[in-house]
């Protein structure tokens, strides 16, 4: 082992930590909810973690109150810190409530009510760089050429210990649970919590979920070293740092049972799920750790598990986006191509024979000027609301069987 690594936090550090979050105007007990419809789809005893209900939309609160609390006790009123927007909320508000001024940088692509937060808690925001690792440069100048002190998202023992009061919380939740899913970007999250966890029960498995487009833990764990992205992309912009460090890296070696990936579509269906079956809107990063329970990789079959909703600071065009790609996956929003003499009556035709199969028509658009088209032939292209996968290849038959060619092109864009 390289000794020149930083060793992992202790629960000592957590217990400090918890006291000095007993102030319910920052971070508060956030409950636990049975969902049995979770539970039938995977063959488990499935219980959420509502930390998506936290102050501020997430967890994020607590580590960078337990960092600031401790800086302003040292005289310390100015701190900067880097984020796509939950650290960003987090920093704002604990520095307010400690009477102390801060600065954050994030993305230009953040979600504008992450950035309408994190000023409505009384940071001031600077848009610097089209990703984190850009962002974070930027943060980091800003405070090396001032008095403010850096307040990392996760890089930082302070703030790992904070985040680990959650995993105190979710064990005192349900001690008998046999597996906790925990979603990782940097990676403070899931050191933090499960520190705390494997501190009360080694035998609970701690597994971490990443995003796909955001990708690092196998690839660092694997080389022995933090492995950083150049670019990430994923719908899941809380968990999307393109890195861990050095300390997180060390945690999940030691205390991590097992990590896996999920994909945006995942995501996306995940988020879909929750907001049907447990009436909760979270984003891509809390939604992750429902996506790995729902996915082949990771198997709870029999378990008592606790998938970590972390956040929920969802963007409404995110939300938009999220419905439509989910909705396209399950074939309950389908898009037809169909080609037709370009004659009178020809829609009201088609219309009447997708009405007959009880399917909705959104909208409808003609277009004529393809080449791929014959003289006097158009194309229309309908956007069609449907039950499901049975309904719509029932819709399809239905045109072709009067006549028409059509082609189904959902995934088109």
């Amino acid at each position: 082992m390289n000794e020149t690594r930083p060793s992992p936090i202790q629960y000592s550090d957590i217990e400090r930590a918890r006291e000095r979050l007993e102030n319910d105007r920052v971070v508060k007990r956030t409950p636990i909810e049975r969902s049995t419809s979770l539970g039938d789809l995977v063959g488990a005893d499935v219980y959420l973690k509502m930390e998506h209900l936290q102050w501020t939309g997430s967890f994020k609160t607590r580590g960078a109150y337990n960092k600031i609390r401790q800086d302003t006790d040292r005289g310390i009123d100015e701190f900067v810190a880097a984020s796509a927007g939950n650290h960003a909320q987090g920093v704002a508000l604990a520095a307010t409530e400690c009477g102390a001024d801060s600065t954050v940088a994030m993305p230009e692509n953040a979600p504008q009510t992450k950035i309408d937060a994190t000023r409505d808690y009384g940071a001031d925001v600077e848009l610097v760089g089209e990703d984190f690792q850009e962002t974070m440069a930027y943060a980091q100048s800003l405070a090396e050429g001032s008095d403010a002190e850096f307040v990392h998202a996760y890089d930082d023992r302070d703030i790992v210990a904070g985040q680990g009061t959650l995993g105190a919380e979710m064990y005192r939740d349900l001690p008998e649970m046999d597996t906790v899913v925990v979603p990782i970007g940097g990676g403070g999250l899931i050191s933090g919590i499960a520190t705390a966890i494997k501190h009360h029960d080694p035998e609970i498995r701690v597994v971490g979920v990443q995003a796909a487009g955001a990708e690092t833990v196998h690839e660092s764990l694997d080389k022995g070293v933090p492995v950083t992205l150049d670019d990430t992309n994923t719908i899941a912009d809380g968990i999307a740092t393109g890195g861990i460090s050095e300390l997180t890296l060390r945690t999940i070696e030691e205390h991590v049972d097992e990590v896996v990936t999920v994909s945006d579509g995942e995501i996306a269906e995940a988020i879909l799920l929750l907001l049907e079956r447990a009436k909760q809107v979270v984003e891509g990063a809390g939604a992750a750790s429902v996506a790995a329970v729902l996915s082949d990789d990771l198997d709870v079959e029999g378990e008592t598990v606790m998938p970590l909703l972390c956040g929920g600071n969802l963007d409404m065009t995110m939300l938009q986006t999220v419905l439509v790609h989910a909705l396209t996956g399950r074939r309950q929003t389908l898009r037809l191509r169909v080609r037709i003499r370009d004659r009178p009556g020809e829609m009201a035709r088609l219309s009447r024979l997708i009405a007959d199969r009880d399917a909705n028509i959104h909208d409808v658009r003609h277009v004529r000027a393809v080449d791929a088209l014959d003289v006097g032939e158009a194309h229309l292209l309908f956007r069609i609301e449907t039950k499901g996968a049975e309904h719509a290849a029932a819709v399809v038959d239905t045109i072709e069987d009067a006549g028409y060619a059509v082609d189904d092109v959902s995934e088109e864009r």
